[in-house]
């Protein structure tokens, strides 16, 4: 067969697949080529419902969806297609308090994204939808520019508008294997001869996992069973075609108009059914499942008690197929982090709301090595291998669904899919009332339960239980003396010749420090945005030692791998399973740790910033003079079988100062007071250190080149555009960030962090103003539709010139 060679390969002719194509052609990319087993749209996009709704959690979600309303809004006049977009609006029901508040929430969140949506009366709900019952109804929320779409149209318009721009489409092109070299994709084989291209992009949605497998990629993606009914036509079919689309989460069900005055009725019950977990049967085109009218009976029923109408008219249409999902319910998108030419488009829960927006994210970051927006949320390496077992992802995926109106509080834990992976004191710990969550598969501690209470999570929006004890927590860091388990930090060592080259080219530090010193830096990209925050400690002379966040390791490790040079001088490996981490910390800290280890611990033989080997009892470990909460402490790296005895030789130690375990959730008011800042939230690839106030961190005087320098020295020397500030409040608010920070009346920012801290006794919120408002200290918070005064402030709020922390 022929070779054929394209410098853009897409595999899969979904929503996603052609809207990728479309982006990189409209870049004007010359050579796109799309290969499609089937026919195109013949996988999911065919049978989704096509609701096209904007908010989600992530503010970058949602702008990447705003884009895909604003693809929408001009596609038809651009290919000349019609695809039946209907910019209706969305409705929101609130049918209890809990409901409103929630609904509150998302209309405060929406504000702070800049996406319109407002609170409306239910009354008004029922004008705008007047087949709902609006008895006993608390309220709803209504954003004007979502709507609904024919999605099998919507995919053929935009295939049409990337063939105008010279993308080639192949239909009934199977792939079927694919060959690398030097970790590059070099040929992907078809039934139609082999490819050579210099992307590769898989966007096969339900197949992608199977076709990833032969990689030796790991994507944590499958499908599940997903069900809705379209009704016979009710009786004023031109009342229907103008009706908004409609959620209501309590009675997880939503609609959709239709052609000839029919109702789309769909939701989403508990006990799905995984589909392909043994793989997909046969071709699997354009295919249904065997509907499944027990399980949809609870839906139909909860259906009829939201638009009684439905229970006089019948069922023209039962449509059950398999839709995508993932191990955690979000997009995988992104380069492989093995592969250096792959690129992941999957997972597409809601693809057809997405499919503009992710196609053009996905362009830029096949053409600018990042996309314009951060999209850590739907990152392909915030997951683990662990996730795309099937023992984990599928029990995970149907919990998922059955959870996407249900209520979650903030802070809310998966239940399925747990105590995967163990710290060494996970036993001692539940032995003394911790509360767990989940993160990246290990078990943390959150809170203890004191005596006589359960040790069970208190969740609420307003006020929740766990709160009382955090506090207690939190105090008994500032007071006196906490052991926190940190074990599931991501840990790696670089070692060999080039390791300090390496470091020096990707750090914004200057890492040329003696043996010993701890070093907290951010690695940037070209643009200056941080794609790392972590704290490295030289070991030796060609030896580091690097920590990030529990949930950051496959990220970090990615980026510090494709920055490496390819002549073996230097080699990262991940000794996160070889070592646990107990951080002591407090005032009373040095007295514990000196009473149990042979070495000085003084400020004078053991100064902040640095890290010494000591032995702790009869175990030697590394003790880095650092840490999150603001004390005076050292965080503990120990071998992993040593971490018992650890443990158990400093908690001993500790009674006579009244020592105590600590989870994550008073860490979060600690650092809160403290000013320091969390990867993902506070600062993440859309900003820079000299936007986020860590200047002091980029060291232009003491080294020499290295990545996003360019952009840092401007700033440095020209000022931003941008700065994160901090505000506070004497009350005590309902925080959790995401909320809108208003001046004027006009919304100026979001609260990228927000929480109270107990020892000021303040709300403290973090969030970036532009650079005209940054000198202002009189603002507002709007919390759950509230609006409450707050007060820019200067520095941190505890402890500003760290004399506790280096005491």
């Amino acid at each position: 067969m022929a070779v054929h060679s394209a410098k853009h390969l897409i595999i899969g002719g979904g929503i996603i697949g052609c809207s990728i194509a479309y982006h990189l052609a409209k870049s004007c990319e010359k050579d796109v080529v799309l290969l499609e087993k089937a026919s195109l749209t013949e996988g999911a996009t065919w049978h989704a419902a096509g609701l096209v709704g904007q908010l989600r959690s992530s503010r970058n979600t949602t702008r990447m969806l705003k884009r895909s309303v604003a693809m929408y809004d001009q596609l038809e006049a651009e290919t000349g297609m019609a695809f039946d977009w209907k910019k209706v609006g969305s409705l929101r029901l609130a049918a209890t308090k809990e409901r409103m508040l929630e609904a509150k929430r998302l209309t405060t969140m929406a504000r702070s994204f800049d996406l319109e949506m407002e609170m409306i009366s239910p009354d008004e709900a029922k004008a705008l939808f007047p087949y709902i019952d609006a008895t006993g109804l608390e309220g709803a929320a209504f954003i004007p520019s979502d709507g609904h779409v024919d999605p099998a149209s919507l995919c053929q318009a935009i295939a049409s508008g990337a063939r105008m721009h010279g993308v080639k489409i192949l239909q009934g092109v199977k792939v079927t294997d694919f060959k690398i070299v030097d970790d590059r994709i070099t040929k992907v084989m078809t039934t139609e001869g082999d490819y050579e291209a210099e992307t590769v992009v898989l966007a096969a949605g339900m197949w992608s996992r199977e076709l990833a497998a032969k990689l030796g990629v790991i994507v944590p993606a499958c499908a599940v069973e997903h069900q809705y009914i379209v009704t016979e036509p009710l009786p004023d079919p031109e009342l229907v075609k103008g009706l908004p689309t409609l959620r209501d989460p309590e009675r997880l069900v939503y609609y959709k108009p239709d052609a000839g005055g029919r109702l789309v009725i769909g939701g989403y019950e508990d006990d799905t059914l995984p589909f392909g977990d043994k793989g997909i049967p046969g071709e699997f085109i354009r295919q249904l499942l065997p509907d499944n009218l027990d399980r949809f009976a609870p839906l139909a029923e909860m259906a009829g008690q939201v638009t009684p109408v439905v229970n006089e008219v019948g069922i023209r249409q039962v449509i059950n197929g398999p839709i995508p999902y993932s191990a955690d319910g979000d997009f995988v998108m992104g380069w492989a982090p093995n592969l250096k030419n792959l690129m992941l488009s999957t997972g597409f829960l809601y693809g057809i709301a997405a499919g503009g927006g992710a196609g053009e994210m996905i362009a830029e970051w096949i053409l600018d090595g990042s996309p314009s927006l951060d999209l850590w949320p739907l990152d392909v390496r915030r997951f683990s291998p662990h996730h795309a077992t099937k023992a984990f992802m599928y029990p995970r995926a149907v919990e998922h669904y059955a959870h996407h109106y249900k209520m979650r509080y903030p802070g809310q834990e998966a239940e399925t899919a747990r105590n995967l992976r163990l710290s060494p004191l996970h036993e001692r710990l539940q032995q003394r009332g911790a509360i767990f969550g989940s993160k990246n598969g290990w078990e943390r501690p959150l809170w203890f339960a004191p005596d006589g209470v359960d040790p069970v999570d208190q969740l609420a929006f307003i006020n929740p239980g766990w709160k009382q004890y955090a506090a207690q927590e939190h105090q008994a860091v500032r007071e006196g003396v906490a052991l926190i388990d940190q074990s599931s930090f991501s840990k790696f060592e670089l070692i060999g010749a080039g390791a300090l080259p390496a470091l020096q080219r990707i750090a914004v530090s200057n890492m040329d420090k003696p043996v010993g010193a701890v070093i907290y830096t951010q690695l940037c990209n070209k643009k200056g945005g941080i794609e790392a925050d972590v704290t490295i400690t030289r070991t030796a002379h060609d030896r580091f030692y690097i920590v990030t966040g529990s949930g950051f390791g496959v990220h970090d490790s990615d980026w510090i791998r494709r920055a490496l040079l390819t002549d073996g001088s230097a080699h990262l490996i991940d000794v996160t399973s070889a070592r646990a981490v107990v951080n002591i910390c407090g005032p009373k800290a040095r007295d514990v740790l000196q009473s149990v280890s042979e070495q000085d611990v003084s400020n004078g033989a053991f100064p902040f910033g640095t890290a010494q080997q000591i032995v702790v009892g009869a175990a030697t470990v590394l003790a880095a003079r650092i840490g999150y909460v603001g004390e005076l402490g050292w965080e503990l790296h120990i071998p992993t079988e040593f971490a018992r005895h650890v443990y158990d030789t400093l908690k001993q130690a500790g009674q006579a100062h009244g020592i105590r375990d600590v989870g994550y959730r008073a860490i979060e008011s600690l650092r809160l007071e403290k000013g320091y800042l969390y990867w993902s939230a506070d600062i993440t690839p859309d900003y820079t250190p000299i936007e986020a106030g860590l200047g002091f961190r980029v060291h232009l005087k003491t080294k020499s080149d290295f990545i996003g320098r360019a952009v840092l020295e401007h700033q440095k020397a020209n000022g931003t555009d941008k700065h994160l500030c901090t505000f506070v409040c004497d009350s005590q608010l309902p925080t959790t960030g995401g909320e809108t920070i208003v001046k004027d009346g006009r919304t100026v920012s979001v609260a990228t962090s927000a929480g109270f801290g107990y020892s000021v006794g303040k709300t403290i919120i973090f969030g970036y103003l532009p650079s005209d408002l940054s000198e202002e200290r009189d603002f507002e918070l709007e919390v759950f539709g509230e609006r409450h005064k707050i007060t820019r402030v200067f520095g941190p709020q505890y402890d500003p010139q760290n004399t506790r922390l280096k005491a």
